[in-house]
């Protein structure tokens, strides 16, 4: 049987490549620690797969077509398109699709209902975060795109019950894999907003320390409260929510956080002991 053997979570954001040589040296020197120690703890775990939750940015669905959730159920998927991430060395990445329809089907017998996707495109949010973790060699992925971008987006709680569901999927998988879950993106930013650049760390802090408590319903409350003013890229909180599901609600750690204001990303890389 498969097996979960670590969730993970860790932002994204486009000026973590674009701007990076920008970043104050005391900053980045932090960010790099912290993306390493997470690179770190992910090898440890030895993962045959990773689960990679993160939203699409207009790279796979436009306003024409725009899924909740869709999975990667193919065999590869491509590298990101945009040009500025030329320094990600993979032009495919491996997926896997055994795990991947398994968990189709079985979020359907669940009563979930995602979109599939056989050839999906593994844009800066997918892949940034291995850019900076700088692994060796890449797991197979199973991309899970989850809507953060273009209301109406899948709930809050609904994001925690997606996280339970891997954690069953995966339990139930009949092959010896050892599987890892990763959240990519957030915290707190506002992009093309009049609150572009803005990092709210108060809002960033309490998410951090209720994830901590592990309570679901404090966590949630807090969320939906306040959320919908601390930016629009704020929504991407819902991959950490998959993450927290997969864990059980349990075991959260922060590796670090820091708000950047030069990539205008409050900038958290954590890891829950599941």
């Amino acid at each position: 049987m498969a097996e979960l053997v670590g969730c993970f979570a860790a932002s994204h954001g486009p000026l973590l490549v674009r701007e990076w040589e920008a970043i104050p040296q005391d900053q980045k020197a932090r960010l790099q620690a912290a993306y390493a120690e997470l690179g770190r703890r992910i090898s440890l775990a030895r993962p045959d797969v990773i689960v990679e939750i993160a939203p699409d940015h207009w790279s796979n669905f436009f306003l024409d077509n725009i899924p909740s959730v869709c999975i990667g159920v193919g065999a590869t998927h491509d590298g990101p398109p945009e040009p500025w991430m030329k320094a990600f060395p993979h032009r495919e990445l491996a997926g896997d699709a055994g795990l991947a329809g398994h968990i189709a089907q079985s979020a359907m017998a669940d009563g979930f209902e995602p979109s599939v996707s056989h050839r999906l495109k593994l844009d800066h949010g997918f892949c940034i975060p291995f850019l900076r973790m700088g692994l060796e060699a890449l797991p197979r992925i199973v991309p899970v795109i989850v809507n953060s971008i273009e209301p109406p987006l899948p709930s809050l709680r609904r994001c925690l019950q997606w996280g339970d569901l891997l954690r069953k999927s995966i339990a139930s998988y009949p092959l010896p894999l050892r599987v890892a879950v990763l959240g990519s993106g957030g915290l707190s930013h506002s992009i093309g907003e009049p609150t572009m650049g803005a990092i709210d760390e108060p809002f960033d802090q309490e998410c951090i320390r209720l994830l901590t408590l592990g309570n679901e319903t404090d966590l949630i409350k807090f969320l939906d409260a306040g959320i919908e003013g601390t930016g629009n890229g704020t929504e991407e909180i819902r991959n950490w929510l998959v993450a927290h599901g997969a864990a059980g609600g349990r075991g959260f750690e922060l590796i670090d956080y820091l708000p950047v204001p030069t990539v205008i990303v409050g900038c958290g890389i954590a890891a829950w002991r599941a």
